[in-house]
């Protein structure tokens, strides 16, 4: 996607009077694909497109094919129009990488080789070592939290114990991330994964409330720096996780999956029973109240969803996540971030803002007066 970007391929493009936004034509990148060497012919570079449009990421622009066309029709990246599905798996796989990048990137980090019953261990580190990482770091706001975190790497295939006896504690137990995020990967790898693909019963989407574990009474939303999320996209593979399948790992009898739901989950209506205006909200002697609220993100976020857009509102709110507790509901306009004013901004600037920002999320929203 990055690359298609940068070659002009993705570009606003104009058809039958009407302007598509950060669109390729089909036939163009069909020709891309083989000219730089990422498909062997067309029958494959189609075949690869197809298993994009399957994952759901990428879509016709008026969602009038489900198949991928080699021909002059208008094709987009979900993640360029904010209908990408961001499933609980797929978010902590983001997480990883964030953590895995910020690592390897340190002068003196803690990953490295390491030696344990004569076997050397690559890209490794202690139990405990990283836990106070994580917290020096700000990526966790005590010992507890970053345990947790370590915990869900693990069970998601990021990580894992050098010889798979252990789950993940705070102690000198070695452990070592399983995936290398910086192996340059080929689009081609799409097509030797295993095709099936089993959908959860209740779809995922970045509009529902999210279960970091099957724990009905712990539900959190998760959250990633967005600036990390752009260089995944072409990395986030589902052979990446599933090839632990083979493993003896004790902790998932089943391989983690990258599960995407149905396209029709993306788009759910709007929790406002009427559209406001920025002049409406902003009038003297309307009926709507601003509060301040202090929300303090735990490992795996802060449990709210942002949409809509001039002005955005509070989509959804996890009743267990630390938004809740700060006093934020569903309904709520957004104000400002961090000090910002944010009223004439769309969802995904504003949600780029809170996601990169610091863990302590300062927030003005406005509210009906009841």
């Amino acid at each position: 996607r990055l690359r298609l970007h940068d070659g002009k391929l993705i570009k606003d493009r104009r058809y039958h009077l009407r302007t598509y936004p950060n669109c390729f034509v089909a036939k163009e990148l069909t020709d891309w694909l083989i000219d730089r060497k990422e498909a062997p012919d067309r029958e494959t570079g189609i075949r690869l497109m197809q298993k994009l449009m399957d994952h759901y990421i990428i879509h016709h622009v008026c969602d009038e094919h489900s198949d991928y066309k080699d021909a002059k029709l208008l094709y987009r990246f979900r993640k360029d129009d904010g209908t990408f599905p961001l499933s609980k798996d797929v978010k902590v796989f983001m997480r990883g990488q964030s953590l895995y990048e910020k690592l390897v990137s340190m002068e003196e980090s803690i990953l490295k080789v390491r030696e344990e019953n004569s076997v050397k261990y690559q890209r490794t580190f202690l139990g405990c070592e990283m836990i106070d990482w994580l917290v020096q770091e700000g990526e966790a706001e005590n010992r507890k939290e970053a345990v947790e975190l370590g915990q869900a790497l693990l069970e998601h295939g990021i990580i894992q114990h050098v010889s798979n006896r252990h789950h993940f504690f705070d102690s000198d137990l070695l452990y070592q991330f399983w995936i290398n995020f910086r192996r340059r990967r080929r689009l081609t790898e799409l097509l030797n994964e295993n095709s099936s693909r089993a959908l959860s019963e209740s779809p995922d989407s970045p509009f529902c409330l999210r279960k970091l574990n099957p724990d009905p009474g712990n539900t959190s939303f998760l959250s990633v720096q967005t600036n990390k999320e752009i260089k995944i996209v072409s990395a986030v593979r589902r052979s990446s996780i599933t090839s632990l399948a083979g493993n003896s790992n004790p902790y998932f009898s089943s391989a983690p999956t990258l599960v995407f739901p149905p396209v029709a989950e993306c788009n759910p209506k709007s929790v406002l029973k009427r559209p406001v205006t920025n002049e409406e909200l902003l009038s003297p002697g309307a009926p709507y109240i601003k509060k301040t609220l202090t929300i303090v993100g735990d490992a795996v976020g802060w449990g709210f969803v942002v949409r809509g857009g001039r002005p955005c509102h509070i989509q959804a709110v996890d009743p267990g996540g630390p938004a809740a507790a700060a006093g934020m509901k569903v309904c709520q306009f957004v104000f400002s971030v961090n000090g910002m004013y944010v009223l004439h901004l769309d969802y995904q600037t504003i949600s780029s803002l809170i996601m990169t920002g610091p863990r302590t999320l300062v927030m003005e929203v406005m509210e009906a007066i009841e």
